[in-house]
């Protein structure tokens, strides 16, 4: 394949990037930003542009869905999904994106903002030095890149639009559905599973080229309140209840390694996302993570004994623990279809590119989906440092990707839907 038709993916890339679609996980509504629809609105013009069919633009919520139709002689392969999400992390802004291309990159330390002294630093991110000789894609330090997961909508759009022009590729029906709010744990919340119909997906949401993920964490949201009593400091002993200070407790009983700071690989936690309050009243916020289900049960359980604890301490009621789950490990429901697998890291090989398979430490919309009936693994897609102002993509890694994706396309040609 030819690399100046896979510097489509990165034409459609740099357009996107542009775009500010930043979810917003306070406001309440579906889509959480109104502005995730500029997006969506343009992804809709681009795929009736290149002759996609059955598009469906849910103006409601923001979902965007379509197909590319099967080949000739290919109507009865399986159907096969690519989903990608428009939102972007609030943890950092993506208004006035500014990408550029560093070409060749040489190793070395990339200055993104001399203006503000923002420095790209190779001793923090050593994993960079892989990538020497390369073209990356950076922005000037303000902003967040966007490449979770414009990078993936820029793959998946322009191997439809290579598919749809080389109807020599064999290939079944194609779905693609592009959501919002992923970033929030929101982007399946509407999503429809029957009009998108089929039978297997791809979420293409991952990070560097060769990464793939069947497996993510149980989830859980956990929110500690604490009432507490405020009396004047000068004559506050035996009556004053410091709501900061038995939050500050409740925090410190906690496993002190079983924090985001100490853990790796298939370590869970205990993240103290937000704390806000006052001596009369105290609101923390949590996420549970676990790999295993077992210990994911323990973790909640021991989050509610630590509120116990201090209520034993201080009196019922001072401390109010509550656990919501929010998504559970997509791998129970993928090690029935482990040719997903299978395939994806077969073609990799065939593209010269050692899989890598690891658990994600986070969740994919895939997690949620796989347990709504459309089993849906995680596909590289050559971005890193996600959700920061120093995230970066690498051009030939994303190109690659779309040829991953081209060749997965015709890879399930010959599966048919009673495999």
């Amino acid at each position: 394949m030819l690399r100046s038709e896979m510097s489509r993916t990165i034409d459609l890339f740099l357009q996107y990037a542009v775009i500010d679609t930043m979810s917003d996980e306070t406001s309440g509504t579906t889509p959480s930003s109104a502005k995730q629809h500029d997006l969506a609105r343009l992804l809709v013009s681009q795929l009736e542009g290149m002759g996609a069919q059955e598009i469906t633009y849910d103006e409601a919520h923001c979902y965007v869905y379509a197909t590319i139709p099967a080949s000739k002689g290919c109507e009865d392969s399986a159907v096969l999904g690519f989903i990608a999400h428009m939102d972007t992390s609030p943890a950092v802004t993506d208004t006035n994106v500014k990408p550029r291309i560093v070409a060749k990159y040489d190793g070395t330390d990339i200055v993104l903002n001399e203006a503000e002294n923002i420095v790209f630093r190779v001793a923090d991110f050593p994993e960079v030095r892989r990538l020497v000789g390369k073209d990356l894609i950076v922005t000037d330090g303000t902003t967040l890149l966007g490449a979770d997961d414009k990078a993936g909508i820029a793959e998946i759009m322009a191997a439809c639009e290579y598919l749809i022009s080389h109807p020599e590729i064999r290939h079944g029906k194609i779905r693609v559905g592009f959501t919002p709010d992923e970033e929030i744990g929101e982007g399946a919340d509407h999503f429809d599973v029957a009009l998108f119909g089929a039978d297997f997906a791809y979420t293409v949401d991952g990070g560097s080229l060769g990464e793939l993920e069947d497996e993510t964490f149980n989830a859980a949201s956990g929110r500690l309140t604490v009432n507490g009593r405020s009396v004047h400091p000068g004559d506050a002993k035996g009556k004053m209840l410091n709501a900061i200070l038995i939050a500050q407790e409740f925090q410190s009983i906690l496993p002190v390694f079983q924090n985001p700071m100490y853990t790796q690989g298939y370590e869970g936690f205990f993240h103290l996302d937000k704390i806000n309050g006052t001596v009369e009243k105290t609101v923390a916020e949590y996420i549970i993570r676990d790999h295993n289900m077992e210990r994911f049960e323990e973790k909640k359980a021991m989050f509610a004994a630590c509120a116990d604890f201090l209520n034993r301490k201080y009196g019922e009621g001072t401390v109010v623990a509550q656990v919501q789950d929010s998504y559970y490990n997509m791998k129970e429901v993928l090690k029935n279809h482990t040719h997903l697998m299978e395939n994806a890291c077969a073609v990799l090989r065939e593209l010269d590119v050692e899989p890598h398979i690891s658990p994600v430490r986070g969740g994919t919309d895939g997690s949620r989906l796989s347990f709504m009936g459309l089993p849906c693994p995680n596909l590289c897609t050559g971005g890193a440092n996600y959700h920061s102002r120093f995230e970066y993509a690498c051009v030939q890694s994303m190109e690659t990707t779309t040829e991953l994706l081209i060749r997965l396309a015709s890879k399930y040609a010959d599966f048919h839907k009673k495999q």
